[in-house]
């Protein structure tokens, strides 16, 4: 682990034939949980980097403009949110941003991966008060079983941070059909909101999983509503797809957003979402508004689609 120097890099492959890369600084952790490869750098260009497998999943540069997006619209769009249950988040951010809520009075965060939470509260300062704040309740488990465990109509809002649909990863069964309806569903109180991350985005990527994703929660849910943004340490668009139990429920406008943020989260103010900024996520190119509407394709354990996920560790990584 000392031996890295200044000409290590990290690679990270994005598709078949081609991957990008960044220098690393330092080795701040390199270890193995039984659930996967964690480790913790320092690069020049985005900060502290957590990477699980290899593969970049936050960044101190812009890891706040991908959890203000996670976590803020479902909450702001419920007209009073005090239970949150998140599937995944094992960093401590998702759970961070969810208490900035004065309403909230529970947070139940599952991660099945105790090394990642325990390292994470120690290690990401942004996230420590997070993982002490007494609403939180934090369970290392699988995040199925738990909500399955749930009683019925237990939360307002249910927030799906886990990791991306890969082949063979333990994720992908968490965004099929049977999931959404047969529990996430059923765990939402009336009026509730389920918000996943739904990866890639941009024009050239919307078709691996985010259409099909779009379309499994519009076959579930009344109302969903679609929005993507430039994620730069992930290397494309984002896309995130919120879906609401009451089929009345409409994205707010501009003004009324920010009246919310103003009366809702307590200082400092949020980094990168407004209103305006919301108005704006939901304006999809021409090229992803025809993907989402010709999508016919339905999530299922059989049918399921999955995006490239291999993180290439250079070798001094483990020096």
């Amino acid at each position: 682990m000392s031996g890295y120097a200044k000409r290590l890099w990290l690679e990270e492959e994005l598709g078949d034939d081609y991957r990008w890369s960044y220098r690393v600084s330092a080795v701040l952790f390199s270890g193995r949980s039984p659930h996967q490869e964690v480790d913790l750098v320092e690069t020049p260009t985005w900060g502290k980097v957590l990477l699980l497998d290899g593969k970049m999943q936050s960044t101190e540069a812009d890891e706040q403009v991908y959890h203000e997006l996670l976590v803020h619209p479902p909450l702001l769009h419920h007209p009073n949110p005090k239970r949150i249950f998140i599937m995944g988040g094992g960093e401590g951010a998702t759970a961070r941003e969810v208490l900035r809520h004065r309403s909230v009075e529970e947070v139940v965060m599952v991660d099945i991966d105790k090394v990642v939470t325990d390292f994470c509260s120690e290690h990401l300062e942004r996230n420590t008060a997070a993982f002490r704040d007494p609403r939180l309740r934090l369970i290392n488990d699988d995040a199925r079983l738990q909500l399955e465990a749930a009683a019925d109509a237990s939360f307002d809002v249910i927030i799906s941070d886990l990791a991306d649909p890969l082949d063979g990863g333990p994720c992908y069964q968490l965004y099929t059909q049977e999931f959404y309806s047969t529990v996430v569903l059923r765990k939402l109180a009336p009026g509730g909101i389920f918000i996943t991350q739904s990866g890639p985005a941009g024009f050239l990527s919307c078709r691996e999983v985010f259409s099909a994703i779009n379309a499994t929660l519009r076959s579930v849910f009344p109302s969903v509503v679609a929005y993507v943004q430039h994620i730069p340490s992930f290397c494309d668009a984002w896309g995130y797809n919120m879906a609401f139990t009451d089929p009345e429920q409409v994205p707010l406008c501009a003004g009324p957003l920010d009246a919310r943020i103003e009366d809702r989260i307590v200082c400092p103010p949020l980094s990168f979402l407004d209103g305006e900024t919301f108005s704006g996520l939901r304006q999809l190119n021409k090229i992803v508004r025809m993907a989402l509407t010709a999508e016919t394709g339905v999530y299922t354990v059989s049918t399921a689609r999955f995006i490239h996920g291999a993180g290439v560790k250079a070798s001094g990584l483990d020096s």
